[in-house]
């Protein structure tokens, strides 16, 4: 079909028309909404363990160590009024347990965004809300099916407030929403979740949000450490892997995993969407059958991961959409239930000693030094309140 404009005396029904492919236009692009990132790093900050320091503390370390984005899971009080006035954006969860009953009652999400969220804006920094944790990856179809409605709900709620300009709602999904990942040109959701996805990126297309994996190599080396490299894991130096039918070589198995989540979303007609690691890690130890995990694999992926995050640039896919991720974890969390390695994914340990170094500056490799840093640091922030006090 040709499209033509022509310039002979304009009709009404000709006004009518234009006036309706404006109005189509402008529906068929994504809402401007809010950069719930800045930069390229963040940190996942779970508190499931009886021995952390505290939020208060919590900051203090992250600022010492220049982290300015976190994502906690759930929307507690204490951790919400401790980053006040930190400068550090947070985005916080609301849980699987709440999308039955929310998916049918706006109300619930009004009251949950009015209770959480609301109070303590502007001081702390809450840029986004994720709504569930891998919804997909259960086998709850209630689940399934309450995502949309409780993602729907809680936007409404924050547009009614007028808080949309500042924080973003979003979903994380784990590589489980993937029917196949390899070659990364391949990548395609499930055909069981697609009714429910296509909802979902539809109505994430209309409001600007990013689409959120948790992506994990160790996962995967774990799995089939027969046959995957573990340089390629590790982005160390190994001969990479091909894909034919883009004819582009990847050299580390994370970008190939984004790059996936591409392929899969472009099938879908959201090639321009953007993708955003919500987790990503490496356990520091692990059970016999737990391949991979070690200390060593552990300070080498984080590692290199941090230097390639600072790269600021995109994947072999999509060179210009530059690669953001959460990592996981900020801390060791001892009451984890499940296998060791679920306990042992934090880059710092509950003493607030660092758990390998990574190069966070004003941070050091042992237990002991690493704490009287931390001690240091506070009684430096303890002295300027102190002043500022006495100068008031």
């Amino acid at each position: 079909m040709e499209w033509f404009i022509s310039f002979s005396k304009p009709t009404r029904q000709m006004g009518f028309s234009f006036l309706f492919f404006l109005l189509f236009y402008h529906l068929s692009l994504p809402v401007l909404t809010v950069n719930a990132f800045i930069g390229t790093y963040g940190v996942n900050y779970g508190r499931i363990a009886n021995n952390l320091p505290s939020p208060e503390t919590v900051v203090v370390l992250l600022r010492s160590a220049r982290i300015r984005n976190i994502r906690i899971y759930d929307a507690d009080h204490g951790v919400l009024n401790a980053f006040k006035g930190s400068g550090i954006e947070i985005v916080v969860g609301l849980g699987n347990e709440y999308l039955k009953d929310m998916s049918a009652d706006e109300g619930l999400a009004m009251d949950w965004v009015k209770e959480n969220v609301q109070p303590f804006l502007p001081g702390t920094q809450i840029r986004g809300i994720a709504v569930g944790n891998e919804v997909f990856g259960t086998t709850d179809q209630d689940l399934w099916e309450g995502l949309l409605g409780t993602v729907k709900n809680v936007y409404n709620a924050l547009n009614r407030l007028q808080l949309t300009s500042i924080i973003q709602v979003s979903s994380p999904h784990s590589e489980g929403v993937f029917s196949t990942t390899f070659p990364p040109s391949s990548g395609a959701f499930r055909e069981d979740i697609l009714p429910y996805m296509k909802q979902l990126l539809q109505f994430f297309w209309e409001i600007g949000s990013p689409f959120y994996v948790n992506a994990y190599p160790f996962l995967a080396y774990m799995s089939d450490p027969e046959n995957i490299d573990i340089r390629y894991a590790l982005f160390e130096s190994n001969p990479g892997a091909y894909d034919s039918k883009t004819k582009l070589h990847y050299d580390n198995m994370f970008d190939a995993q984004i790059d996936a989540a591409y392929a899969a979303l472009e099938q879908l007609g959201y090639g321009k969407m953007e993708v955003i690691v919500s987790e990503t890690g490496w356990a520091s130890k692990g059970d016999a059958n737990e391949a991979g995990a070690s200390v060593q694999n552990a300070q080498t992926y984080n590692y290199n991961l941090r230097k390639r995050l600072a790269k600021k640039k995109g994947t072999p896919y999509r060179p210009k959409m530059v690669v953001r991720a959460y990592i996981f974890a900020l801390f060791n969390e001892n009451l984890k239930p499940g296998p060791t390695s679920e306990r042992n994914f934090g880059l710092f340990k509950a003493d607030g000693s660092i758990a390998y170094d990574i190069g966070f500056k004003g941070l050091h490799a042992s237990a002991a030094s690493s704490i009287y840093s931390l001690k240091g640091v506070l009684l430096t922030a303890c002295f300027a309140s102190l002043l500022l006090i006495l100068t008031s």
